[in-house]
């Protein structure tokens, strides 16, 4: 097995972090992350910025210096962001911005469709988008037709899977992530997404599971490996995540 960990985050007590909704993480630095997952043959992933770092990059690009350029940031940007300074992040390994519609932390979700063309168009980057797919119906027409998108953790509610579906049938991504963190049945979820696009799905441990019911458990990445065959296994757990980072 091979895994590219298309979502996890670092937080470095080095670095500034925002107290969010009454919530402060622990530390759980690169050192906790590598030996956390020694045994999972881990060959790149994608580092996530959580709400409770803001708009700060200096832990971002810090923890991509030390992982090396199979790992990739995925940030939190204001809209009047300057595009030197989104052109000096593509260049240390930033690869897409995230919109934490949960949690906040991030650009506002009215600010997606002119910032996601923006920065496609600038760098080819995506946008990831924290939410409950519930909430999606709202603003499905507009991600309809932007031109690269991705999920988080299932989309959360199995209310939003039907909704979610019909996105995955237009091109949109979705993070394998969070198992401990949904209310939805996972293995219908999986199975149904890959169903519509086996290009969609792309798994990630989502360590240190922050405010998630359960942490992430290997038994996460056995249960990918139950429900498919080997081809598509590796394509949720490494080569469709490996495409989307690094077109």
């Amino acid at each position: 097995m091979r895994l590219f960990d298309a979502h996890f985050h670092i937080i470095d007590d080095d670095f500034p972090i925002i107290e969010n909704q009454g919530y402060t993480p622990p530390s759980y630095g690169l050192k906790d992350y590598l030996l956390e997952t020694a045994n999972l043959n881990v060959l790149g992933g994608a580092i996530v910025s959580g709400s409770f770092q803001g708009f700060d990059q200096a832990y971002l690009l810090n923890a991509l210096k030390l992982l090396g350029p199979t790992f990739c940031g995925v940030t939190q940007l204001p809209y009047d962001v300057r595009d030197e300074n989104i052109l000096r992040l593509h260049h240390h390994g930033v690869r897409a911005v995230r919109f934490n519609c949960k949690r906040g932390g991030s650009e506002d979700i009215s600010k997606l469709d002119s910032f996601a063309r923006r920065v496609f168009d600038l760098v080819g980057w995506h946008c990831e988008l924290y939410i409950d797919a519930a909430n999606l119906a709202e603003v499905s027409k507009v991600i309809e037709k932007l031109p690269a998108i991705s999920i988080d953790h299932l989309g959360l509610s199995e209310e939003g899977l039907p909704i979610l579906l019909k996105l995955v049938d237009k091109g949109v991504r979705v993070k394998a992530s969070g198992f401990g963190r949904v209310n939805l049945n996972v293995e219908s979820a999986l199975t149904e997404i890959y169903a519509t696009n086996p290009d969609a799905l792309m798994f990630g441990t989502d360590l240190p599971s922050t405010r998630a019911k359960r942490p992430f458990l290997y038994s996460d990445i056995e249960l990918v490996q139950h429900l498919f065959d080997q081809k598509a296994a590796d394509k949720i757990l490494y080569s469709n995540a490996l495409r989307w980072y690094f077109k």
